[in-house]
């Protein structure tokens, strides 16, 4: 097994040789993982514009929430590739593009990739392979060559102000995952986890060595999906059952925010509005950091001063038995740098999602959520994730 260090939600891993460290995006929402790219490079961007899924275009530095105050260090120099390009016949490709859709003339040529995400957001570049030096849990060290994009053009949207990283990092269901490489090599399971800490920060691993042997919550991963898609789950609010039920959810790693259907997400706003009824918060309109803030008698501090005004959510999945996602105020919360607290739920009907809920990384912080490949399911269980793990 593998275990990374997060530096809040992205990871530093060494490519090539001489090894030189990266810092990527943790995404398990797409597959491809890549790095901006001197090829050369036509648009290259020390800007990490969230590639995922779905991202919402708002200036995440100005928060005080330590969920999305991120490492602002610049990133590395460009990788510099070695004509280590793949090739169009090259197995990797052909699972990348799908088969018969490709724009090679000759099974000889590069194998060219381009990725376009929910906020309009792109890469656009090359396949080529590269040694990634690991390390085992056991001391051992492995330098397999891998398949990546040399990104040597990544569109940026024009509001996306977020920190720096050098590529993203994708661990999705798809063969051209790092993750899947690694499981056909015969070094690692199909298998990854990752414990996010609501102070920044965590651990990422690799394999199946390091799993609790109780206390997990397994939902099989609903077949044929491209994405980490548990199925139907109804809203619980405060121990009620809500009208906001049949929600598709969605696991991505890649994303900051949760995010609800149109319908869902005006559904859960009625209930809390309703439940603060009373309640000494007022609406702080005149805060533009979320869409919905309250403000209080005196400035908030962090989150923990305002989670008895909240009641926690629960999520059932309806086609299982006793299968629950518990979000805690503190899951679904953030507290501004002008004191004022805002819901991190969402519209996703507002960035295209249609009926897709996802669950992104303020739902999944203090948890342990492990992607399980092998055995199509995602588990998850409460956890400290300011420590490694023993192994």
């Amino acid at each position: 097994m593998l275990i990374l260090r997060c530096r809040y939600y992205h990871v530093a891993i060494n490519v090539g040789q001489p090894p030189k460290p990266y810092f990527f995006d943790i995404d398990t929402g797409s597959d491809l993982t890549w790095l901006q790219c001197d090829a050369p490079c036509v648009k290259c961007t020390p800007v990490n514009f969230c590639l995922d899924l779905v991202n919402r275009l708002y200036d995440l530095q100005r928060y005080a929430d330590p969920l999305v105050l991120m490492s602002l260090q610049a990133p590395h120099s460009l990788y510099k590739p070695k004509g280590n390009l793949v090739t169009c016949q090259d197995p990797l490709c052909v699972s990348l593009h799908g088969p018969g859709i490709s724009n090679c003339r000759a099974p000889q040529e590069q194998c060219d990739y381009q990725v376009d995400y929910a906020d309009h957001g792109s890469s656009l570049g090359v396949l080529v392979k590269d040694s990634f030096p690991l390390k085992f849990t056991n001391g051992s060290v492995v330098t397999p060559q891998l398949a990546f994009g040399c990104g040597y053009n990544q569109q940026v949207p024009g509001s996306a102000h977020l920190p720096y990283v050098d590529g993203v990092l994708g661990l999705g269901i798809g063969k051209p995952s790092i993750l899947a490489q690694l499981r056909d090599m015969g070094l690692t399971k199909n298998v990854v986890g990752h414990c996010l800490s609501g102070k920044g920060g965590g651990f990422l691993f690799f394999g199946d060595d390091f799993l609790p042997k109780s206390g997990i919550v397994w939902k099989p991963v609903l077949s044929q999906s491209k994405h980490y898609s548990l199925g139907p789950a109804d809203l619980q609010f405060g121990g009620q059952a809500t009208n906001v039920k049949g929600l598709q959810i969605v696991f991505d790693s890649g994303s900051t925010y949760t995010y609800f259907s149109s319908q869902a997400y005006k559904g859960l706003v009625s209930v809390i509005k309703g439940d603060l009824n009373g309640k000494q918060l007022k609406d702080a309109v005149e805060d533009k950091s979320l869409p919905l803030c309250w403000k209080g008698a005196k400035p908030f501090k962090s989150i923990r001063d305002v989670i008895n005004y909240f009641k926690p959510l629960v999520l059932n999945f309806t086609n299982t038995t006793n299968i629950q996602l518990q979000l805690r105020p503190e899951s679904y919360l953030i507290v501004t740098e002008h004191g004022n607290v805002c819901l991190g739920i969402l519209d996703g009907g507002e960035v295209g999602l249609g009926n897709i809920n996802v669950i992104g990384d303020i739902s999944l912080q203090d948890k342990l959520v492990i992607y399980d490949n092998e055995r199509q399911q995602v588990g998850w269980a409460p956890a400290n994730c300011d420590r490694l793990p023993k192994s």
